[in-house]
């Protein structure tokens, strides 16, 4: 520790520590323009001198590190004159355009200028204005208001990792600018605006649209991904203008596109406003609630009635609240009697879960995401973290540069990442079993398994060593492409006995062996410690915002909120719904087409949800959803899915509604609402309440209050604290889950299947997969994200791409066993031979002709449109 004396008042702080921080222990304020304390200092703004005794000269208290006896001032006249005049020099360039500046009122330029009551400037020079930048998407760069203080481009090295922009040319020419000279091509996350301390790099969206104390704010969670980033609604006369995030809070003000601009999609004018009710010529007309609910409500009871409430099926939503997806799944099972309930995640993320739950005893992550900042070495398998979970991104990002964490990555395809990767193992399309189970294999026969943690907590270890024993390293490089040189690498970056953190996406858990797939990683999380109380952590990603809340509501088949089996539960639940509860488990998400087709299930509800969009075999469930005697879909758009619809219900959206959300790492995050409903829309858990009264025997059973009903859910679930921890909320939380359950994890033999072979008429393998300008559908609703990803498309390799004459922005065909689309090809020189690609967001690519089953991979073949 080193102790130094601030402004007469003594400190003690650790070596190392800057006088700059080491003030703010105390409570002193140093005024400064371009420190951050997310990225590493500049020292370029001078704002932040103070006088060290003995020392000629001031020094900036943001790069200068303490020494033991310094004697520190932070404010005198010399001091403040210091400050004065640097401030005037700086703007003798800056233009003062405040009243038209989007950044008057929040400008941290304006701000010190008052603080230090800069009024007037001695100095003068012949201003040549820099050109104003409009022709880069959603961020307007206007250079004369840069103080070159690096923050933007500070952030966009060492928190986003893209290096799209740097400091350009020298002197008073200097400017922010793209590397490559051309317009910005980047992920357009807008943390450089939010970083800027004047109005140089500002939102285009939101330019003009108001002075910020005009507007409403309203703290609240990202609906977009699965990183639950913190975030502020901006608002005015119903709408959501702007979206910013405080680097006071858990993910220290960083956000994705979709985070920032994705707010769009609440304005978009494709939102539903009205219920629609299809009239006897098969057309949607606006109706009224009550016709409406009293519609949907009375068909349900006649289907019920004559068929058993079996004949019914419900699709949920990873979209929605907690509450809500509880309220759905209480309506299915306690009104109408099914336990026919399923959603999304089964096509990936919900059996990884389970196996997850078999194997360790809990489903999502380990502990909050901050902990891989902590990790000495990381795994990423199978995921491209910012198109699936950006938080997640940016976090291994500062592990791996500031913290020197070794980064394994292992994928399909080379994404952002992969520069950062000490190892990337790049395996072929369906080798992730073969893969994951080489990396284990490497690990003990390199002898850098954590002993204390496997024999501590864990069982069945000895089965586990003796299956892998029973896998050569010939056959992990045939089925993979990954040698034995390349996986023991690997495996001594990980090391021995360190905090090591592991994380696996879509990749894994939709892979065509994804059982074992996922098996392998969970017991490489074992093997390393990982998954323990002295690991970093064990990390499952999606896509979608709430899929871990939505399935520990219970919106599955094979159990009832909270995880509970339907043997031991039903009767505990029925009790407090005053209803039976069926203990027989429902049709999953592929048992409810088939029963459609059959006759078994005569209506489905579909809750923010698009079937016709996320299934495979479009045509099938085309064909199966225009069988039901009653569709009943609820949502913001009308989708495809609705567009089939008897009767749509139109939907709030995140910003609409108060509630919680669950991130993968099983943080839960309750918020307010910040606007009201577009406009005749309700939100799902006010439609669910009604139709709840309408359909059940029993009246007024479902809870009075938001209050109430988490009481409810806790009560029932025990997933949840009855109190929240944070201020004015009296919603729930998650419990601490233990790294462990109490019984010891157990590791799991893994065969994985044998790869399968190209069928010779469709020899090239094709990937849908997610992207980084978007997050489900929902952002292609948003005029901001489509502005910088407007259509689908096909990555091919260049290889691939000779072989059938085509060239970037060619059309082509791509084909497989269930259907063809026309495609607009990109050719990249990264993109893995023999393995396509194209973004799973995009409706009117209608992708899912191709593909079958819940993997995302299907064999293709490439044509000349």
């Amino acid at each position: 520790m080193v102790t130094l004396t601030i402004d007469g008042r003594q400190i003690q702080v650790p070596a190392g520590t800057t006088i700059l921080d080491a003030a703010a222990g105390l409570g002193i304020k140093i005024p400064t323009l371009c420190w951050l304390k997310k990225v590493s200092t500049t020292g370029a703004c001078r704002i932040c001198v103070v006088a060290i005794e003995g020392v000629d000269r001031f020094m900036t208290a943001c790069n200068t590190p303490v020494k033991d006896g310094i004697v520190v001032t932070t404010m005198s006249p010399q001091l403040e004159k210091a400050r004065k005049k640097t401030l005037e020099l700086m703007l003798v360039n800056h233009p003062l355009d405040c009243p038209v500046c989007d950044a008057g009122g929040e400008c941290d330029l304006q701000d010190t200028c008052f603080a230090l009551k800069v009024d007037r400037n001695e100095y003068a020079a012949e201003r040549e204005p820099l050109p104003i930048i409009y022709d880069w998407p959603l961020i307007e760069n206007c250079s004369t208001r840069c103080i070159l203080c690096e923050k933007c481009v500070k952030v966009c090295h060492e928190i986003v990792g893209a290096d799209a922009i740097e400091v350009k040319n020298c002197g008073d020419r200097s400017l922010i600018g793209t590397v490559d000279g051309k317009p910005l091509n980047c992920d357009f996350c807008g943390n450089c605006i939010n970083a800027c301390p004047t109005g140089t790099l500002i939102s285009k969206p939101f330019k003009f649209r108001g002075r910020p104390w005009t507007f409403d704010v309203t703290r609240s969670v990202c609906a977009f991904c699965s990183s639950g980033c913190q975030i502020d609604y901006h608002s005015r006369d119903g709408r959501v203008e702007r979206v910013t995030s405080s680097d006071d809070g858990f993910n220290r003000g960083n956000l994705c596109i979709n985070g920032r601009f994705g707010y769009a999609a609440f304005n978009s004018s494709g939102r539903l406003t009205e219920p629609l009710l299809k009239d006897a010529a098969g057309k949607q007309q606006e109706v009224g609630w009550d016709q409406a609910l009293s519609t949907v409500a009375a068909r349900l009871k006649d289907i019920v009635s004559a068929s058993g409430g079996t004949s019914v099926a419900g699709i949920g939503s990873p979209r929605v609240t907690n509450e809500e997806s509880y309220l759905f799944q209480k309506f299915l099972r306690g009104a109408v009697g099914t336990n026919n309930i399923d959603s999304e995640a089964r096509l990936g993320y919900f059996p990884a879960q389970l196996i997850q739950w078999r194997m360790l005893g809990y489903s999502g992550g380990t502990t909050a995401m901050d902990a891989i900042e902590q990790a000495t070495a990381v795994m990423v398998l199978g995921s491209d973290l910012k198109a699936e979970s950006a938080g997640f991104a940016y976090r291994v990002i500062r592990t791996a540069t500031r913290n020197d964490a070794k980064l394994v990555v292992a994928g399909a395809r080379a994404s952002w990442i992969t520069p950062f990767a000490n190892a990337f193992l790049q395996y072929r399309s369906g080798g992730e079993a073969w893969l994951v189970a080489g990396l284990n294999k490497a690990i003990l026969a390199e002898g850098l398994e954590n002993k204390a943690f496997i024999d501590a907590d864990t069982k069945e270890f000895a089965a586990f060593t003796t299956a892998l024993g029973g896998i050569t390293y010939e056959q992990i490089a045939e089925a993979s492409g990954v040698g034995e040189a390349e996986l023991r690498e690997a495996a001594r970056l990980i090391g021995a006995n360190g905090r090591v953190a592991v994380i696996y996406g879509a990749e894994i858990m939709r892979s065509v062996d994804a059982a074992n797939a996922v098996t392998g990683v969970v017991n490489l999380a074992l093997l390393t410690g990982a998954a323990g109380t002295g690991g970093a952590g064990i990390y499952p990603l999606d896509e979608k915002n709430n899929t871990q809340g939505m399935l520990d509501m219970g919106v599955c088949p094979e159990y009832l909120p909270g995880y509970h089996d339907y043997a031991h539960a039903a009767a505990r639940f029925g009790a407090d719904w005053k209803v039976a509860v069926s203990t027989t488990p429902g049709k999953d998400l592929f048992q409810i087409v088939e029963g459609i087709e059959k006759g078994e299930i005569r209506a489905l509800y579909v809750m923010g949800s698009d079937p016709l969009h996320f299934m495979p075999d479009r045509s099938r469930v085309l064909k199966a959803l225009q069988k039901l005697d009653l569709l009943v879909v609820q949502d913001l758009f009308l989708t495809d899915t609705a567009r089939l619809a008897h009767i749509v219900l139109p939907a709030a959206s995140g910003a609409e509604k108060s509630g919680s959300f669950t991130s993968v790492d099983n943080r839960v995050q309750c918020f307010p609402r910040a606007v009201a409903p577009a406009g005749d829309a309700r939100t799902d858990g006010e439609i669910l309440a009604k139709l709840h009264d309408l359909v059940s025997s029993v009246a007024n059973i479902t809870a009075a209050s938001a209050e109430e009903l988490h009481h409810e859910i806790a009560r029932l679930t025990g997933l949840y604290s009855e109190q929240c921890d944070h201020e004015g909320c009296r919603m729930g939380r998650a419990k601490n889950r233990p790294a462990l359950s109490d019984k010891p994890a157990t590791f799991a033999p893994v065969t994985p299947a044998p790869p399968a072979r190209r069928d010779g008429a469709y020899p090239l393998s094709l990937i849908v997969g997610p992207v980084l300008h978007h997050n489900g559908t929902f952002s292609t609703w948003s005029d901001n994200n489509m502005a910088v990803a407007g259509e689908a498309y096909v990555e091919i390799a260049p290889a691939d791409a000779r072989k059938a004459g085509i060239t970037t922005g060619s059309a082509v065909k791509v084909s497989s066993s269930r259907g063809s689309i026309i495609l607009t090809a990109r050719v990249l020189d990264a993109a893995p031979e023999g393995t396509l690609f194209v973004p799973a967001h995009f409706r009117e690519a209608q992708v899912n002709l191709l593909t079958q089953g819940a993997g995302n991979t299907v064999g293709i073949k490439l044509e000349k449109a």
